[in-house]
Protein backbone atom coordinates (compact mmCIF):
# COMPACT_ATOMS: atom_id res chain seq x y z
CA UNK A 1 0.00 0.00 0.00
CA UNK A 2 1.36 3.29 -0.93
CA UNK A 3 1.97 5.93 1.73
CA UNK A 4 0.63 8.98 0.80
CA UNK A 5 1.01 12.53 2.75
CA UNK A 6 0.01 13.19 5.37
CA UNK A 7 -1.02 17.12 6.05
CA UNK A 8 -0.77 17.16 9.86
CA UNK A 9 3.07 15.18 9.47
CA UNK A 10 4.10 17.90 6.83
CA UNK A 11 3.25 21.09 8.60
CA UNK A 12 4.72 19.46 11.68
CA UNK A 13 8.45 18.77 9.52
CA UNK A 14 7.90 22.46 8.44
CA UNK A 15 7.31 23.59 11.89
CA UNK A 16 10.50 22.06 12.69
CA UNK A 17 12.19 23.47 10.10
CA UNK A 18 11.14 26.95 11.14
CA UNK A 19 12.39 26.57 14.82
CA UNK A 20 16.05 24.67 13.07
CA UNK A 21 16.30 27.69 11.31
CA UNK A 22 15.55 30.23 14.25
CA UNK A 23 18.33 28.29 15.81
CA UNK A 24 21.14 28.96 12.99
CA UNK A 25 19.67 32.55 12.41
CA UNK A 26 19.78 33.20 16.00
CA UNK A 27 23.91 31.87 15.79
CA UNK A 28 24.49 33.59 12.55
CA UNK A 29 23.28 37.22 14.48
CA UNK A 30 25.34 36.65 17.67
CA UNK A 31 28.26 35.55 15.44
CA UNK A 32 28.74 37.27 12.29
CA UNK A 33 25.92 40.41 12.60
CA UNK A 34 27.77 41.96 9.46
CA UNK A 35 26.80 39.41 6.99
CA UNK A 36 23.42 38.54 8.53
CA UNK A 37 21.56 38.67 5.73
CA UNK A 38 23.29 36.57 3.58
CA UNK A 39 23.70 33.97 5.84
CA UNK A 40 19.89 34.27 6.35
CA UNK A 41 19.06 33.76 2.81
CA UNK A 42 21.64 30.74 2.76
CA UNK A 43 20.37 29.07 5.87
CA UNK A 44 16.93 29.51 4.18
CA UNK A 45 18.00 27.96 1.22
CA UNK A 46 19.38 24.64 3.00
CA UNK A 47 16.71 24.04 5.40
CA UNK A 48 14.19 24.29 2.51
CA UNK A 49 16.39 21.20 1.37
CA UNK A 50 16.89 19.28 4.59
CA UNK A 51 13.35 19.80 5.34
CA UNK A 52 11.94 17.72 2.44
CA UNK A 53 14.87 15.00 2.97
CA UNK A 54 14.28 14.49 6.68
CA UNK A 55 10.39 14.11 5.93
CA UNK A 56 11.10 11.35 3.55
CA UNK A 57 13.50 9.88 5.85
CA UNK A 58 11.44 9.70 8.86
CA UNK A 59 8.16 8.85 7.18
CA UNK A 60 8.79 6.77 4.33
CA UNK A 61 12.64 5.61 4.20
CA UNK A 62 13.23 4.13 7.17
CA UNK A 63 9.60 2.17 7.72
CA UNK A 64 11.21 0.85 4.54
CA UNK A 65 14.42 -0.58 6.15
CA UNK A 66 14.67 -4.28 7.04
CA UNK A 67 16.74 -7.05 7.21
CA UNK A 68 14.68 -9.11 4.81
CA UNK A 69 15.58 -6.89 2.28
CA UNK A 70 18.82 -5.87 3.01
CA UNK A 71 20.09 -5.02 -0.48
CA UNK A 72 17.22 -2.25 -0.71
CA UNK A 73 17.86 -1.33 2.56
CA UNK A 74 21.30 -0.71 1.93
CA UNK A 75 20.69 1.16 -1.06
CA UNK A 76 18.65 2.97 0.39
CA UNK A 77 20.85 4.05 3.20
CA UNK A 78 23.70 5.10 1.24
CA UNK A 79 20.93 6.78 -1.29
CA UNK A 80 20.47 9.68 1.97
CA UNK A 81 24.00 9.36 2.70
CA UNK A 82 24.66 10.98 -0.63
CA UNK A 83 21.64 13.22 -1.07
CA UNK A 84 22.55 14.62 2.37
CA UNK A 85 26.10 15.39 1.62
CA UNK A 86 26.51 15.79 -2.42
CA UNK A 87 22.60 16.46 -2.74
CA UNK A 88 22.79 19.17 -0.71
CA UNK A 89 26.53 20.38 -2.01
CA UNK A 90 24.30 20.41 -5.67
CA UNK A 91 21.56 22.54 -3.85
CA UNK A 92 24.01 25.05 -2.47
CA UNK A 93 25.72 25.33 -6.11
CA UNK A 94 21.82 25.43 -7.48
CA UNK A 95 21.39 28.54 -5.43
CA UNK A 96 24.42 29.92 -6.46
CA UNK A 97 23.52 29.97 -10.01
CA UNK A 98 19.79 31.01 -9.23
CA UNK A 99 21.38 34.32 -6.96
CA UNK A 100 19.36 33.10 -3.90
CA UNK A 101 22.71 31.93 -2.14
CA UNK A 102 25.83 33.70 -1.68
CA UNK A 103 29.36 31.45 -1.43
CA UNK A 104 30.96 33.15 1.16
CA UNK A 105 32.99 29.97 1.80
CA UNK A 106 34.90 28.57 -0.73
CA UNK A 107 36.43 24.95 -0.98
CA UNK A 108 39.40 23.37 -1.81
CA UNK A 109 37.25 20.79 -3.61
CA UNK A 110 34.11 19.21 -4.25
CA UNK A 111 34.38 16.17 -1.64
CA UNK A 112 35.54 18.74 1.27
CA UNK A 113 32.33 21.00 -0.06
CA UNK A 114 30.08 17.67 0.33
CA UNK A 115 31.59 16.62 3.77
CA UNK A 116 30.80 20.13 5.40
CA UNK A 117 27.49 19.78 3.85
CA UNK A 118 26.98 16.21 5.14
CA UNK A 119 28.13 17.97 9.08
CA UNK A 120 25.06 20.41 8.55
CA UNK A 121 22.42 17.60 7.44
CA UNK A 122 23.32 15.40 10.69
CA UNK A 123 22.36 18.60 12.51
CA UNK A 124 19.45 18.96 10.92
CA UNK A 125 18.81 14.32 11.11
CA UNK A 126 19.22 14.94 15.16
CA UNK A 127 17.36 17.95 15.58
CA UNK A 128 14.46 16.49 13.51
CA UNK A 129 14.36 13.22 15.13
CA UNK A 130 14.69 14.38 18.35
CA UNK A 131 11.53 17.17 18.04
CA UNK A 132 9.66 13.84 15.86
CA UNK A 133 9.98 11.77 18.56
CA UNK A 134 8.97 13.29 21.39
CA UNK A 135 5.82 15.00 19.20
CA UNK A 136 4.75 11.34 18.73
CA UNK A 137 5.42 10.55 22.36
CA UNK A 138 3.31 13.13 23.27
CA UNK A 139 0.53 12.42 20.61
CA UNK A 140 0.69 8.61 21.65
CA UNK A 141 0.10 9.66 25.25
CA UNK A 142 -2.76 12.23 24.26
CA UNK A 143 -4.79 8.85 22.11
CA UNK A 144 -3.99 6.54 25.01
CA UNK A 145 -5.57 8.39 27.31
CA UNK A 146 -8.60 9.11 25.25
CA UNK A 147 -8.75 5.56 24.47
CA UNK A 148 -9.28 5.29 28.22
CA UNK A 149 -11.91 7.91 28.58
CA UNK A 150 -13.81 6.78 26.17
CA UNK A 151 -13.46 3.39 27.44
CA UNK A 152 -14.22 4.66 30.63
CA UNK A 153 -17.32 6.60 29.14
CA UNK A 154 -19.04 3.21 27.05
CA UNK A 155 -18.55 1.41 30.63
CA UNK A 156 -20.44 4.20 32.40
CA UNK A 157 -23.04 3.86 29.62
CA UNK A 158 -23.12 0.33 30.20
CA UNK A 159 -23.70 0.49 34.03
CA UNK A 160 -26.29 2.81 32.94
CA UNK A 161 -28.26 0.57 30.83
CA UNK A 162 -28.29 -1.61 33.32
CA UNK A 163 -29.07 0.53 36.20
CA UNK A 164 -32.08 1.92 34.42
CA UNK A 165 -33.86 -1.41 33.56
CA UNK A 166 -33.15 -2.28 36.77
CA UNK A 167 -34.75 0.34 38.48
CA UNK A 168 -37.84 -0.11 36.23
CA UNK A 169 -38.27 -3.96 36.53
CA UNK A 170 -38.50 -2.95 40.41
CA UNK A 171 -41.02 -0.37 40.21
CA UNK A 172 -43.02 -2.50 37.64
CA UNK A 173 -43.10 -4.90 40.49
CA UNK A 174 -44.74 -2.52 42.95
CA UNK A 175 -47.64 -1.85 39.93
CA UNK A 176 -48.21 -5.43 39.51
CA UNK A 177 -48.59 -6.09 43.22
CA UNK A 178 -50.87 -3.17 43.57
CA UNK A 179 -52.65 -4.51 40.51
CA UNK A 180 -52.78 -7.58 41.71
CA UNK A 181 -55.09 -6.88 44.57
CA UNK A 182 -57.12 -4.29 42.21
CA UNK A 183 -56.09 -1.71 44.39
CA UNK A 184 -58.08 1.62 43.43
CA UNK A 185 -54.20 3.10 43.52
CA UNK A 186 -53.06 1.21 40.60
CA UNK A 187 -54.01 4.13 38.10
CA UNK A 188 -52.18 6.75 40.45
CA UNK A 189 -49.22 4.59 40.23
CA UNK A 190 -49.37 4.00 36.74
CA UNK A 191 -48.95 7.97 36.53
CA UNK A 192 -46.37 8.49 39.23
CA UNK A 193 -44.63 5.89 37.03
CA UNK A 194 -45.10 7.83 33.53
CA UNK A 195 -43.56 10.74 35.30
CA UNK A 196 -40.33 8.83 36.30
CA UNK A 197 -39.99 7.56 32.57
CA UNK A 198 -40.59 10.95 31.42
CA UNK A 199 -37.64 11.93 33.47
CA UNK A 200 -35.82 8.75 31.96
CA UNK A 201 -36.34 9.39 29.10
CA UNK A 202 -35.62 13.05 28.73
CA UNK A 203 -33.44 14.12 31.43
CA UNK A 204 -31.28 11.20 32.80
CA UNK A 205 -29.69 10.38 29.47
CA UNK A 206 -27.14 13.46 29.50
CA UNK A 207 -24.11 12.98 32.20
CA UNK A 208 -25.57 15.72 35.09
CA UNK A 209 -28.70 17.08 35.97
CA UNK A 210 -29.34 19.46 38.87
CA UNK A 211 -29.86 18.38 42.55
CA UNK A 212 -33.12 19.57 42.58
CA UNK A 213 -34.39 16.94 39.63
CA UNK A 214 -32.64 14.36 41.29
CA UNK A 215 -34.55 15.35 44.67
CA UNK A 216 -37.64 15.48 42.29
CA UNK A 217 -37.49 11.91 41.27
CA UNK A 218 -36.34 10.67 44.71
CA UNK A 219 -39.95 11.93 45.85
CA UNK A 220 -41.68 10.69 43.04
CA UNK A 221 -40.20 6.93 43.97
CA UNK A 222 -40.64 7.61 46.97
CA UNK A 223 -44.28 8.78 46.64
CA UNK A 224 -44.60 5.48 44.30
CA UNK A 225 -43.34 2.95 46.98
CA UNK A 226 -45.65 4.54 49.70
CA UNK A 227 -48.60 3.23 47.22
CA UNK A 228 -47.98 -0.60 48.00
CA UNK A 229 -47.79 0.08 51.83
CA UNK A 230 -50.52 0.58 54.34
CA UNK A 231 -50.00 3.17 56.69
CA UNK A 232 -47.40 2.02 59.08
CA UNK A 233 -44.69 2.62 57.07
CA UNK A 234 -42.99 5.61 57.85
CA UNK A 235 -40.90 7.37 55.45
CA UNK A 236 -38.91 10.49 56.30
CA UNK A 237 -37.33 12.32 53.32
CA UNK A 238 -35.33 15.43 54.56
CA UNK A 239 -32.28 17.45 52.57
CA UNK A 240 -30.02 20.59 53.07
CA UNK A 241 -28.91 21.63 50.10
CA UNK A 242 -27.28 24.95 49.53
CA UNK A 243 -27.18 24.92 45.59
CA UNK A 244 -29.66 22.98 43.95
CA UNK A 245 -28.60 23.78 40.60
CA UNK A 246 -25.36 22.09 41.16
CA UNK A 247 -24.31 19.05 38.85
CA UNK A 248 -25.04 15.32 39.64
CA UNK A 249 -25.05 12.55 37.59
CA UNK A 250 -28.33 11.13 37.10
CA UNK A 251 -30.03 8.46 38.89
CA UNK A 252 -26.97 8.37 41.10
CA UNK A 253 -29.07 8.33 44.59
CA UNK A 254 -31.34 6.10 43.11
CA UNK A 255 -29.73 2.79 43.66
CA UNK A 256 -29.46 2.87 47.78
CA UNK A 257 -32.84 3.80 48.24
CA UNK A 258 -34.06 1.22 45.89
CA UNK A 259 -32.00 -0.93 48.21
CA UNK A 260 -33.73 0.38 51.63
CA UNK A 261 -36.98 -0.27 49.86
CA UNK A 262 -36.18 -3.58 47.73
CA UNK A 263 -34.09 -5.68 50.64
CA UNK A 264 -35.74 -4.23 53.67
CA UNK A 265 -38.84 -2.98 53.82
CA UNK A 266 -40.28 -5.40 51.75
CA UNK A 267 -38.67 -7.84 54.35
CA UNK A 268 -40.30 -6.05 57.62
CA UNK A 269 -43.41 -6.93 58.91
CA UNK A 270 -43.31 -4.92 62.25
CA UNK A 271 -42.71 -1.08 61.72
CA UNK A 272 -41.49 -0.36 58.70
CA UNK A 273 -39.34 2.61 57.80
CA UNK A 274 -37.22 4.30 55.74
CA UNK A 275 -34.93 7.71 56.93
CA UNK A 276 -33.35 9.52 54.16
CA UNK A 277 -30.84 12.85 54.29
CA UNK A 278 -29.44 14.19 52.05
CA UNK A 279 -27.08 17.09 52.50
CA UNK A 280 -24.87 19.70 49.82
CA UNK A 281 -22.39 21.99 51.68
CA UNK A 282 -19.17 23.23 49.88
CA UNK A 283 -19.64 20.77 47.17
CA UNK A 284 -19.33 18.05 49.78
CA UNK A 285 -22.33 15.51 49.60
CA UNK A 286 -23.72 12.98 52.39
CA UNK A 287 -26.40 11.02 51.44
CA UNK A 288 -27.36 8.52 54.19
CA UNK A 289 -30.08 6.07 54.06
CA UNK A 290 -31.63 4.17 57.02
CA UNK A 291 -34.12 1.47 56.67
CA UNK A 292 -35.92 -1.13 58.74
CA UNK A 293 -34.65 -4.71 58.62
CA UNK A 294 -35.94 -8.11 60.10
CA UNK A 295 -32.68 -9.68 61.25
CA UNK A 296 -30.17 -8.86 62.78
CA UNK A 297 -26.53 -7.85 62.15
CA UNK A 298 -25.43 -11.06 63.15
CA UNK A 299 -28.00 -12.98 61.11
CA UNK A 300 -28.05 -10.61 58.22
CA UNK A 301 -24.19 -10.52 56.48
CA UNK A 302 -24.07 -7.92 53.96
CA UNK A 303 -24.25 -8.95 50.14
CA UNK A 304 -24.40 -5.99 47.88
CA UNK A 305 -26.69 -6.45 44.13
CA UNK A 306 -26.31 -5.48 40.86
CA UNK A 307 -27.67 -1.63 42.14
CA UNK A 308 -25.10 -1.37 44.92
CA UNK A 309 -22.47 -3.29 42.88
CA UNK A 310 -22.74 -0.67 39.58
CA UNK A 311 -23.52 2.33 41.96
CA UNK A 312 -19.60 1.22 42.81
CA UNK A 313 -17.92 1.26 39.84
CA UNK A 314 -19.96 4.38 39.19
CA UNK A 315 -18.38 6.26 41.63
CA UNK A 316 -14.57 4.76 40.81
CA UNK A 317 -15.10 6.35 37.26
CA UNK A 318 -16.47 9.41 38.12
CA UNK A 319 -15.02 10.57 41.03
CA UNK A 320 -11.62 10.31 42.69
CA UNK A 321 -12.70 11.48 46.16
CA UNK A 322 -15.53 9.49 47.71
CA UNK A 323 -17.05 6.67 50.07
CA UNK A 324 -19.44 4.46 50.50
CA UNK A 325 -20.08 2.32 52.87
CA UNK A 326 -23.20 -0.08 54.23
CA UNK A 327 -23.58 -0.88 57.86
CA UNK A 328 -25.96 -3.53 58.89
CA UNK A 329 -27.24 -3.00 62.55
CA UNK A 330 -29.75 -4.73 64.74
CA UNK A 331 -32.91 -4.62 62.61
CA UNK A 332 -31.66 -1.84 61.03
CA UNK A 333 -29.14 -1.10 57.44
CA UNK A 334 -27.51 1.90 56.93
CA UNK A 335 -26.12 3.29 53.66
CA UNK A 336 -23.71 5.94 53.80
CA UNK A 337 -22.33 7.59 50.33
CA UNK A 338 -20.08 10.45 50.51
CA UNK A 339 -18.77 12.51 47.44
CA UNK A 340 -16.45 15.61 47.08
CA UNK A 341 -18.20 16.81 44.10
CA UNK A 342 -15.14 18.96 42.95
CA UNK A 343 -13.00 15.56 42.90
CA UNK A 344 -15.05 14.98 39.39
CA UNK A 345 -12.67 13.01 36.75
Amino acid sequence: MKKTLDKKRVTLYAGIGLVFLLLWLFSDLAKNPDSFGQRALNNIWRVSYVVVLNYVLFEFTLARLSWKRIFSSLFLFVAHIMLYSWGLYAWRFIGIQLGVYTALKTFPSAEAGATEQMGFSVMSIFFFGVIRHIYDFIQLKHAAQQLRIEKQEAELNYLKSQTNPHFLFNTLNNIYSLARDKSDLAPESILRLSKILRFMLYEAGGSFVAIEQELKIISDYLALEQLRYDETLRVNFNYDVEDMKQALPPLLLMPLVENAFKHGVSETRNQPFVDIHLSVNKRQLAFIVKNSTEASSEERPVKENIGLSNLRRQLELLYTDYSLSVQPGDYVFTATLKINLASHV
